[in-house]
Protein backbone atom coordinates (compact mmCIF):
# COMPACT_ATOMS: atom_id res chain seq x y z
CA UNK A 1 0.00 0.00 0.00
CA UNK A 2 1.06 3.60 -0.74
CA UNK A 3 2.34 5.66 2.27
CA UNK A 4 -0.76 7.98 3.51
CA UNK A 5 -0.75 11.25 3.65
CA UNK A 6 -1.91 12.38 7.04
CA UNK A 7 -4.52 15.18 7.01
CA UNK A 8 -4.46 17.20 10.61
CA UNK A 9 -8.15 18.52 10.88
CA UNK A 10 -9.06 20.94 13.71
CA UNK A 11 -12.44 22.34 12.51
CA UNK A 12 -10.74 25.57 12.45
CA UNK A 13 -11.49 27.75 8.60
CA UNK A 14 -8.59 25.78 7.62
CA UNK A 15 -9.64 22.30 8.08
CA UNK A 16 -11.64 22.73 4.25
CA UNK A 17 -8.25 24.01 2.55
CA UNK A 18 -6.23 20.88 4.47
CA UNK A 19 -8.83 18.48 2.98
CA UNK A 20 -8.61 20.42 -0.64
CA UNK A 21 -4.52 20.20 -0.25
CA UNK A 22 -4.76 16.40 0.93
CA UNK A 23 -7.06 15.11 -1.95
CA UNK A 24 -4.87 17.14 -4.26
CA UNK A 25 -1.82 14.76 -3.14
CA UNK A 26 -4.15 11.98 -3.31
CA UNK A 27 -4.77 12.32 -7.31
CA UNK A 28 -1.80 13.00 -8.01
CA UNK A 29 -0.63 10.02 -5.90
CA UNK A 30 -2.72 7.64 -5.81
CA UNK A 31 -1.90 7.62 -1.88
CA UNK A 32 -4.68 7.60 0.67
CA UNK A 33 -5.73 9.94 3.23
CA UNK A 34 -5.91 9.65 6.55
CA UNK A 35 -7.36 12.20 8.44
CA UNK A 36 -6.53 12.73 12.16
CA UNK A 37 -8.36 14.84 15.05
CA UNK A 38 -6.20 15.25 18.31
CA UNK A 39 -8.10 16.10 21.29
CA UNK A 40 -6.01 17.81 23.70
CA UNK A 41 -5.32 16.83 27.23
CA UNK A 42 -6.79 19.77 28.45
CA UNK A 43 -10.27 18.60 26.55
CA UNK A 44 -10.51 15.65 28.75
CA UNK A 45 -9.09 16.34 32.06
CA UNK A 46 -10.54 16.76 34.85
CA UNK A 47 -11.52 20.48 36.08
CA UNK A 48 -8.57 21.53 39.16
CA UNK A 49 -10.01 21.66 42.40
CA UNK A 50 -10.67 25.12 43.41
CA UNK A 51 -13.10 24.51 46.21
CA UNK A 52 -10.63 25.52 49.25
CA UNK A 53 -12.00 25.10 52.97
CA UNK A 54 -15.57 24.71 51.98
CA UNK A 55 -17.70 22.55 54.21
CA UNK A 56 -17.09 19.02 54.26
CA UNK A 57 -20.27 18.32 52.56
CA UNK A 58 -20.60 20.92 50.55
CA UNK A 59 -16.91 19.89 48.92
CA UNK A 60 -17.85 16.65 48.70
CA UNK A 61 -21.31 17.77 46.76
CA UNK A 62 -19.22 20.37 44.58
CA UNK A 63 -16.58 17.63 43.54
CA UNK A 64 -18.98 15.06 42.28
CA UNK A 65 -20.99 18.35 40.40
CA UNK A 66 -17.34 19.00 38.91
CA UNK A 67 -17.11 15.26 37.75
CA UNK A 68 -20.52 15.05 36.08
CA UNK A 69 -19.62 18.22 33.81
CA UNK A 70 -16.52 17.00 33.60
CA UNK A 71 -17.35 14.03 31.93
CA UNK A 72 -20.15 15.30 30.44
CA UNK A 73 -17.34 18.22 28.64
CA UNK A 74 -15.40 15.09 27.58
CA UNK A 75 -18.30 13.51 25.68
CA UNK A 76 -19.27 16.37 24.01
CA UNK A 77 -15.64 16.95 23.02
CA UNK A 78 -15.29 13.38 21.34
CA UNK A 79 -18.33 13.77 19.30
CA UNK A 80 -17.50 17.49 18.09
CA UNK A 81 -14.61 15.49 17.25
CA UNK A 82 -16.16 12.30 14.99
CA UNK A 83 -18.61 14.89 13.60
CA UNK A 84 -15.14 16.86 12.27
CA UNK A 85 -13.36 14.05 10.99
CA UNK A 86 -17.15 12.64 9.27
CA UNK A 87 -17.49 16.19 7.86
CA UNK A 88 -14.03 16.31 6.49
CA UNK A 89 -14.12 12.49 4.97
CA UNK A 90 -17.68 13.30 2.89
CA UNK A 91 -15.59 16.31 1.68
CA UNK A 92 -12.84 14.33 0.08
CA UNK A 93 -14.98 11.13 -0.93
CA UNK A 94 -17.19 14.21 -2.64
CA UNK A 95 -14.29 15.24 -4.66
CA UNK A 96 -13.34 11.39 -5.52
CA UNK A 97 -10.81 10.30 -3.00
CA UNK A 98 -10.81 6.62 -2.44
CA UNK A 99 -9.36 5.08 0.79
CA UNK A 100 -10.19 7.67 3.19
CA UNK A 101 -9.61 6.69 7.01
CA UNK A 102 -10.46 8.73 10.28
CA UNK A 103 -8.84 8.62 13.42
CA UNK A 104 -9.46 10.04 16.83
CA UNK A 105 -6.90 10.43 19.20
CA UNK A 106 -6.58 11.48 22.76
CA UNK A 107 -3.26 13.11 24.20
CA UNK A 108 -0.41 15.74 22.66
CA UNK A 109 -0.49 16.01 19.20
CA UNK A 110 3.13 16.37 18.62
CA UNK A 111 3.33 12.47 20.25
CA UNK A 112 0.43 11.29 18.44
CA UNK A 113 1.88 13.04 15.06
CA UNK A 114 5.43 10.95 15.72
CA UNK A 115 3.10 7.91 16.51
CA UNK A 116 1.80 7.82 12.87
CA UNK A 117 4.21 9.44 10.95
CA UNK A 118 6.44 6.73 9.89
CA UNK A 119 3.73 4.98 7.54
CA UNK A 120 3.27 8.85 6.07
CA UNK A 121 4.38 10.30 3.06
CA UNK A 122 3.60 13.79 3.74
CA UNK A 123 1.77 15.74 6.82
CA UNK A 124 -0.58 18.09 6.05
CA UNK A 125 -1.84 20.71 8.73
CA UNK A 126 -3.47 24.61 8.06
CA UNK A 127 -1.32 27.68 8.91
CA UNK A 128 -3.24 28.67 11.93
CA UNK A 129 -5.96 26.78 14.10
CA UNK A 130 -9.23 27.94 15.26
CA UNK A 131 -7.53 31.03 16.58
CA UNK A 132 -7.16 31.49 13.16
CA UNK A 133 -9.61 34.95 12.77
CA UNK A 134 -7.61 36.48 15.95
CA UNK A 135 -4.36 35.79 15.37
CA UNK A 136 -3.73 36.69 12.07
CA UNK A 137 0.09 37.50 13.12
CA UNK A 138 1.12 34.14 14.76
CA UNK A 139 1.36 30.93 13.50
CA UNK A 140 -0.59 27.84 14.97
CA UNK A 141 1.33 26.58 18.17
CA UNK A 142 0.46 23.03 17.26
CA UNK A 143 1.98 23.66 13.41
CA UNK A 144 5.61 25.11 15.14
CA UNK A 145 6.25 22.04 17.31
CA UNK A 146 5.31 19.76 14.40
CA UNK A 147 7.60 21.60 12.37
CA UNK A 148 10.03 21.33 15.00
CA UNK A 149 9.53 17.35 15.77
CA UNK A 150 7.94 15.80 12.35
CA UNK A 151 10.73 13.53 10.25
CA UNK A 152 8.85 13.55 7.33
CA UNK A 153 7.60 16.63 4.72
CA UNK A 154 4.86 19.14 6.40
CA UNK A 155 2.46 20.55 3.96
CA UNK A 156 1.56 23.83 5.62
CA UNK A 157 -2.08 24.88 3.60
CA UNK A 158 -2.84 28.41 2.80
CA UNK A 159 -6.47 29.65 3.83
CA UNK A 160 -8.16 28.10 0.59
CA UNK A 161 -6.84 26.05 -2.13
CA UNK A 162 -6.34 27.02 -5.55
CA UNK A 163 -4.70 25.03 -8.50
CA UNK A 164 -1.08 24.05 -8.36
CA UNK A 165 1.08 24.82 -11.57
CA UNK A 166 3.51 27.08 -10.81
CA UNK A 167 6.14 26.04 -7.61
CA UNK A 168 9.15 27.90 -6.49
CA UNK A 169 12.12 26.16 -4.73
CA UNK A 170 13.69 28.50 -2.34
CA UNK A 171 17.12 27.34 -2.42
CA UNK A 172 20.30 28.23 -0.21
CA UNK A 173 22.35 25.05 -0.87
CA UNK A 174 21.76 23.54 2.60
CA UNK A 175 21.30 19.83 3.72
CA UNK A 176 17.63 20.76 3.66
CA UNK A 177 17.25 22.30 0.32
CA UNK A 178 18.97 19.88 -1.27
CA UNK A 179 16.78 17.20 0.17
CA UNK A 180 13.71 19.27 -1.13
CA UNK A 181 15.31 19.44 -4.87
CA UNK A 182 15.41 15.85 -4.42
CA UNK A 183 12.18 14.51 -3.13
CA UNK A 184 10.68 17.00 -6.20
CA UNK A 185 12.67 15.07 -8.55
CA UNK A 186 10.89 11.56 -6.99
CA UNK A 187 7.74 12.51 -6.44
CA UNK A 188 4.89 12.12 -8.95
CA UNK A 189 3.09 15.47 -6.96
CA UNK A 190 5.27 17.43 -9.43
CA UNK A 191 5.26 15.54 -12.50
CA UNK A 192 4.37 18.12 -15.38
CA UNK A 193 4.59 20.95 -13.37
CA UNK A 194 6.62 24.24 -13.36
CA UNK A 195 9.78 24.50 -11.05
CA UNK A 196 11.85 27.29 -10.35
CA UNK A 197 14.90 27.50 -8.26
CA UNK A 198 15.84 30.59 -6.87
CA UNK A 199 18.69 31.60 -4.37
CA UNK A 200 18.30 34.79 -2.38
CA UNK A 201 22.09 36.32 -2.13
CA UNK A 202 25.21 36.88 -3.94
CA UNK A 203 25.42 35.56 -7.09
CA UNK A 204 28.93 33.29 -6.68
CA UNK A 205 30.17 30.45 -8.05
CA UNK A 206 29.22 28.17 -5.57
CA UNK A 207 25.66 29.22 -5.63
CA UNK A 208 25.45 29.36 -9.08
CA UNK A 209 27.10 25.18 -9.28
CA UNK A 210 24.29 24.35 -6.50
CA UNK A 211 21.55 25.69 -8.70
CA UNK A 212 22.65 24.21 -11.74
CA UNK A 213 23.27 20.86 -10.00
CA UNK A 214 19.42 21.32 -8.60
CA UNK A 215 18.39 22.17 -12.28
CA UNK A 216 20.28 19.17 -14.03
CA UNK A 217 18.42 16.68 -10.83
CA UNK A 218 15.25 18.00 -11.57
CA UNK A 219 15.33 17.90 -15.21
CA UNK A 220 16.71 13.89 -15.41
CA UNK A 221 13.33 13.21 -13.52
CA UNK A 222 11.81 15.35 -16.71
CA UNK A 223 10.83 18.76 -14.75
CA UNK A 224 11.07 21.92 -16.55
CA UNK A 225 13.08 23.91 -14.09
CA UNK A 226 14.54 27.41 -14.37
CA UNK A 227 16.56 29.18 -11.81
CA UNK A 228 17.72 32.68 -10.55
CA UNK A 229 19.16 34.60 -8.13
CA UNK A 230 17.74 37.11 -6.30
CA UNK A 231 19.72 40.11 -4.52
CA UNK A 232 17.43 41.18 -0.60
CA UNK A 233 16.75 39.27 2.06
CA UNK A 234 15.13 36.08 1.70
CA UNK A 235 11.78 36.26 3.05
CA UNK A 236 10.99 39.99 1.88
CA UNK A 237 12.60 38.53 -2.01
CA UNK A 238 10.76 35.51 -1.91
CA UNK A 239 7.25 36.78 -1.17
CA UNK A 240 7.32 39.44 -3.34
CA UNK A 241 8.44 36.77 -6.24
CA UNK A 242 5.51 34.76 -5.52
CA UNK A 243 3.12 37.54 -5.69
CA UNK A 244 4.70 38.92 -8.59
CA UNK A 245 5.41 35.73 -10.80
CA UNK A 246 2.45 34.19 -9.55
CA UNK A 247 3.61 31.09 -7.70
CA UNK A 248 0.97 28.59 -6.28
CA UNK A 249 3.35 26.75 -3.86
CA UNK A 250 6.46 27.18 -2.55
CA UNK A 251 9.27 23.99 -1.43
CA UNK A 252 11.70 24.86 0.95
CA UNK A 253 13.84 23.15 4.14
CA UNK A 254 12.88 23.89 7.36
CA UNK A 255 16.07 25.09 8.49
CA UNK A 256 18.03 27.67 6.78
CA UNK A 257 21.90 26.72 5.77
CA UNK A 258 23.35 28.76 8.56
CA UNK A 259 20.71 28.10 11.65
CA UNK A 260 21.02 30.12 14.62
CA UNK A 261 21.19 27.32 17.16
CA UNK A 262 18.96 30.07 19.23
CA UNK A 263 16.10 29.55 16.68
CA UNK A 264 13.74 26.70 16.53
CA UNK A 265 12.61 26.75 13.32
CA UNK A 266 14.50 29.23 10.37
CA UNK A 267 13.93 32.64 10.64
CA UNK A 268 13.04 32.36 7.15
CA UNK A 269 11.12 29.97 7.30
CA UNK A 270 8.87 31.56 9.85
CA UNK A 271 8.84 34.77 7.68
CA UNK A 272 7.60 32.66 4.70
CA UNK A 273 4.66 31.01 6.41
CA UNK A 274 3.34 34.10 7.69
CA UNK A 275 3.88 36.31 4.96
CA UNK A 276 2.46 34.05 1.94
CA UNK A 277 -0.43 33.13 0.85
CA UNK A 278 0.55 29.94 -1.19
CA UNK A 279 0.61 26.18 0.53
CA UNK A 280 4.76 25.88 1.78
CA UNK A 281 6.18 22.30 1.29
CA UNK A 282 8.84 22.02 4.45
CA UNK A 283 11.13 19.77 4.14
CA UNK A 284 13.79 18.86 7.27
Amino acid sequence: MSEKIIALVDGSIYSASVCDHAGWIAARTGAPVELLHVLGRREGAATKDRSGTIALGARTALLNELAVLDEQRAKLMMARGRAILEDAATKLESAGVSGVTTRLRSGDIVETVAEVERDARVIVIGKRGEAADFATGHLGSNLERILRSSHKPVLVASRAFRPIEKVLVAFDGGTSAFKAVDHIARSPVFAGLSVHVVTVGNETAQVQKGLENAQATLRAAGITAETSVLPGQPDAALSQLVEKAGFDMIVMGAYGHSRIRSLIIGSTTTAMIRACKVPLLLMR
